[in-house]
């Protein structure tokens, strides 16, 4: 590429850069969506294996409860109406679904829908009504006898009140995700098979082949093409989403968290687990339920890693019994691998076009820790620390010269084309083959004063103030330093969050969280050193972990530290809420492992000041430090903090 080109490309990709993640189509629809799955007579008093199965009784009480309180249940044409702009949906708007078509959907739902009057939409697996073959659901062998018939469907439909939506012809079923087997949710998967994954075209045609099956049996045998698509699992994104609408399914239920339904027909919902009663059904509709802290491990990969398979095996089940054993929510997993320690990462673990991958283990491992220990796992990568082209480095100019700074780790230049292809394409992998829940961006996304001196961006912030300029004149005019500043700090956030709508393309819903040093949280001067605004990222991330770290940043007096942490955070609207304070188990200058009490303590004398939000780094599950019962009375979310979770 020429170089007034890339100089221009640069320059129109920062000032083009939007600043939210979680920006929504302007139009907007509040209803509540329950989702339901099958309906019987009786549970099993104690514990049943399908947690997702409620009782006819229940139900019927749910139907009350809702009439009772003023609740009007809509149909698909009112919210399809409501979008359009031509109708205004009522203010307490209820959708109902029902979920797999069970046949108790006919049996039991359909003569209480008559009863009260509300329609509801019903999506059965296609594959499932006619198969002669046995299937397995939770563990427990059915047959087509046990879903609905296309009779009874048609009859339904005639009603009125039944809108029939498809969940999938035969994507109801996992397919081997990794090399380790792990089975994944098929529509969501690039499957590994043959000692090779399934290449996104592929992908794309398997999912369009299953659509296309779903929608033809439909209309064939009910004269409607659905107009809903009910992902199985609630897994979904991007280009499943554009596939089913291509298809006329243009609303589609996933299992996000709830939020008003918005232009891209999204629809998230509340499931109804464990048979709840009326109290339980009800907390459904309380907006004042309180939000769950966040408590997180940083964890090495590289702890996990071994040449060894077997003992790579162990490791990873040390750190999964650790993990639930402690009670709390959050991973942050590290991706990548930085062998030779100059802080940029050599090479990955996930599959990738451009670096190496030192083992095919991220896939395996977040989602073991999501299913065995029940923790959400974000990712945690560089913003821009990689080993790439020399040429494509952050360049500082001190002292006369120009070159990339000695003393920090090999970081690439965002205003370089290039080199952000080169970063996103890594998260657009990333995004295909991890099963995550968000992303962890790590500390190296920070420009001292002297950074970046490469002529993209030099050029990229001529067009931003309107002038060409001399470097030099940043250490005499103080108004042009400060806007220099600004400047690098929003462009590292804003191609942040282009990189987490990268991901979010595979991965909806995405949750963002990045690292902040503790001196940009206090002092608002220490932007010219880091290019990090604390403002800016509360205003960018669902989480900003600020490094509480004491001994790091060599402040003898911890609790002042901290006190002055708090302060600040507290001084910005939603600032405890939204930061995650991050605790050091290792006191890098002396290499010991600071004493669990002292950690455990800590942590209460944070929470006893109203901080929620906690993290700690690193994690030695090998070693089991910090200790376990110290950080489970520290930080542990169970009912019972102190006693092991089994």
């Amino acid at each position: 590429m020429p170089a007034c080109s890339r100089l221009l490309l640069s320059a129109l990709l920062l000032v083009s850069s939007t600043s939210s993640l979680t920006a929504q189509p302007e139009t907007s629809v509040a209803v509540t969506v329950l989702g339901y799955h099958d309906v019987r007579d009786n549970l099993a008093e104690n514990y049943d294996p399908d947690q997702y199965a409620v009782t006819a009784e229940h139900l019927a009480a749910h139907f009350r409860w809702l009439a009772s309180r003023g609740y009007q249940v809509v149909s698909v044409d009112d919210i399809l109406a409501a979008q359009a702009g031509t109708h205004s949906l009522p203010d307490k708007a209820v959708l109902l679904t029902f979920d797999d078509g069970f046949r108790s959907v006919y049996t039991h739902v359909f003569p209480l829908l008559k009863a009260f009057r509300y329609p509801a939409v019903v999506s059965p697996v296609t594959a499932w009504i006619e198969t002669e073959q046995r299937i397995a659901y939770n563990g427990q062998p059915l047959s087509a006898a046990d879903f609905l018939s296309w009779a009874e469907m048609a009859e339904m439909q005639a009603s009125g009140l039944v809108e029939i939506g498809s969940h999938s012809h035969d994507l109801h079923r996992g397919i081997p995700g990794n090399p380790q087997g792990n089975e994944q949710p098929a529509a969501v998967t690039l499957g590994y098979e043959s000692s090779e994954y399934e290449s996104e075209a592929a992908y794309q045609a398997r999912l369009a082949a299953d659509l296309d099956r779903s929608v033809a049996l439909i209309e064939s045998h009910l004269g409607r093409r659905p107009r809903i698509m009910t992902w199985p699992y609630g897994a979904w994104n991007q280009s499943g989403r554009r596939l089913a609408a291509e298809r006329g399914m243009t609303l589609q239920l996933t299992l996000d968290e709830p939020a008003p339904l918005s232009g891209d027909g999204i629809v998230a919902r509340h499931m109804l687990v464990a048979n709840p009663g009326v109290p339980g059904f009800a907390a459904l509709f309380d907006d004042r339920q309180p939000v769950r802290p966040v408590r997180a491990a940083q964890v090495d990969l590289d702890y996990v890693y071994d040449r060894d398979v077997l003992q790579q095996e162990r490791n990873l089940g040390l750190l999964l019994d650790r993990i639930k054993a402690m009670g709390i929510s959050h991973v942050f997993l590290q991706a990548f691998a930085d062998p030779d320690g100059d802080g940029a990462a050599d090479a990955l673990y996930f599959p990738n076009r451009h670096l190496p991958v030192r083992a095919d283990l991220f896939n395996r491992a977040a989602w073991q820790l999501r299913t065995r220990a029940g923790v959400s796992v974000f990712a945690w990568m560089p913003l821009t620390a990689f080993v790439a082209r020399p040429e494509w480095r952050t360049l500082q100019t001190r002292d006369g010269s120009t070159a990339p700074d000695p003393e920090g780790e090999p970081r690439l230049s965002v205003f370089v084309p290039e080199a952000r292809q080169f970063i996103t394409d890594l998260f657009d992998d990333l995004g295909r083959h991890a099963p995550i829940q968000g992303i962890h961006f790590h500390d190296d996304g920070r420009l001292n004063e002297f950074e970046d001196t490469h002529p993209e961006a030099l050029a990229a912030f001529a067009v931003a103030v309107g002038r060409t300029f001399d470097p030099d004149l940043l250490h005499a005019d103080p108004d042009l330093a400060h806007r220099w500043t600004r400047f690098k700090s929003r462009a590292l956030t804003d191609f942040s969050l282009e990189l987490s709508r990268v991901l979010a393309r595979w991965r909806p819903g995405l949750k963002t969280s990045r690292n902040l040093f503790a001196p940009a949280l206090t002092d608002p001067g220490s932007e010219r050193h880091l290019a990090q605004n604390y403002t800016n990222y509360l205003a960018s991330y669902d989480y900003t972990t600020v490094m509480a770290m004491p001994r790091f940043e060599k402040r003898p007096n911890h609790r002042r530290f901290f006190a002055a942490l708090i302060e600040a955070a507290g001084r910005q609207p939603g600032g405890l809420a939204h930061t995650i304070f991050q605790l050091q188990t290792v006191d890098w200058v002396s290499q010991q492992p600071i004493d669990s009490r002292e950690l455990r303590r800590t942590m209460e004398f944070l929470r006893a000041r109203g901080v929620d939000n906690l993290a700690y780094y690193p994690d030695d599950f090998i070693k089991g430090r910090p200790d376990l019962e110290q950080m489970i009375r520290g930080m542990s979310l169970t009912e019972t903090p102190g006693q092991r979770v089994h």
